[in-house]
This record gives C-alpha cells, sequence and structure tokens, in this order.
C-alpha cells in the first residue's frame, strides 16, 4: 500500500481553495477532495507495517492549534513541478509533524531527511512547460501571490492511502486520529 499521513481540510478551506484553481489555466489540477496537508509521505508499506503504524500513530499525543494558509509558490524554481498554497508553521504544528515522523519511524518506516516546508499541492506540471504556460503560471502567481485564508482549527490527522489511476490518484482514508484538548485562545 502506498500511504501518507495528512492533516484534511474543512470543507471551507477547500472550497477557498477551489475557487482560486479556477484562477489557474495551467497544470493538472488536484481535485478540491484530495486538497491535504502531508506530515509524511511513507510511500510502498505492507499491510502489517501499517498496522504497527496504525498502534503508533494511536499514541501521538498533541494539543488541537490552528493553522493559517497563506503565499502561493512553486516547486521546481526553472523547472515547476507544482504550484501550492503555503501553510504557516507553529510550535504545534511542528510537533506535531515531528511526532508523526517517530510514530513512523517506530513502525520500521525509514522516511528520507527533508526540510519541512509545508503546503497544499494545488496543481501539478509535466516535465517542461512551455512558454505560454509559464507566462500563465507567473500571471497566477503575481495576481494571488498575497493568498491567505483566516486561520482554521485542526482537531485531528489521518492515515492514507493514494491508490493511483489513470485521472489522477484517489486517496482512502484508513484511519484518523483525534488531537487532545483545545486550542489555546487569546
Amino acid at each position: 500500500m502506498r500511504l501518507f499521513i495528512a492533516i484534511g481540510l474543512p470543507p471551507v478551506i477547500r472550497a477557498a481553495l477551489s475557487r482560486l484553481q479556477s484562477d489557474l489555466r495551467v497544470g493538472r489540477h488536484v481535485d478540491p477532495d484530495n486538497l491535504h496537508i502531508t506530515l509524511a509521505f511513507l510511500d510502498e508499506q505492507s499491510l502489517q507495517t501499517a498496522e504497527l503504524l496504525h498502534e503508533a500513530l494511536s499514541d501521538v499525543t498533541v494539543s488541537r492549534f490552528d493553522l493559517r494558509v497563506a503565499g502561493l509558490d512553486v516547486f521546481g524554481r526553472s523547472e515547476p513541478r507544482l504550484v501550492f498554497a503555503g501553510v504557516e508553521k507553529s510550535a504545534p504544528f511542528v510537533a506535531l509533524r515531528n511526532k508523526v515522523r517517530i510514530a513512523s519511524r517506530t513502525a520500521g518506516i525509514d522516511l528520507r531527511r527533508e526540510r519541512f516546508r509545508p503546503h497544499i499541492t494545488l496543481a501539478r506540471f509535466n516535465r517542461s512547460l512551455p512558454r505560454h504556460e509559464l507566462d500563465k503560471l507567473g500571471a497566477f502567481l503575481e495576481e494571488h501571490g498575497d493568498f491567505h485564508l483566516d486561520p482554521f482549527p485542526v482537531e485531528g490527522f489521518g492515515l492514507y492511502r493514494s491508490i493511483l489511476e489513470p485521472d489522477g490518484p484517489v486517496y482512502d482514508l484508513l484511519a484518523e486520529y483525534p488531537l487532545d484538548g483545545s486550542p489555546d485562545r487569546a
């Protein structure tokens, strides 16, 4: 099974991102139902490993917190691979990600070391975009570069299976893990 751990998005956030995608006239848009914030990509794992992971993730404890979507950018400067909405880091968010990574290692999954740049993928691109599509992407980023949404509460995260289909991936939520308590509010 191809697995990942992610924070699902509330309908109001998915709807706002879908409206933003409607102005993006290039690339393969991510289906609004598939929009998420990846905490760890686990690649192919056995059922036994998935069960061990489920046990380890069930023990993760972090208080609820708020997240804010802010800014747009691309991965792959000279040849963009995807465009995304940024997600602001916060101490509880980073703590959750670290605990998820520890749980994954506890289950025997070897994770790649990589810089944590939280994001929500909006669209993916073929290997090299023609000049006119690069221009469309540039115009989109210029027009919407200051995009942001009000903070939203994160009340849990999930373990997902990704099934690759010809029309794009299908994500199947295997388990949900609620966060503890309520966030500290000023």
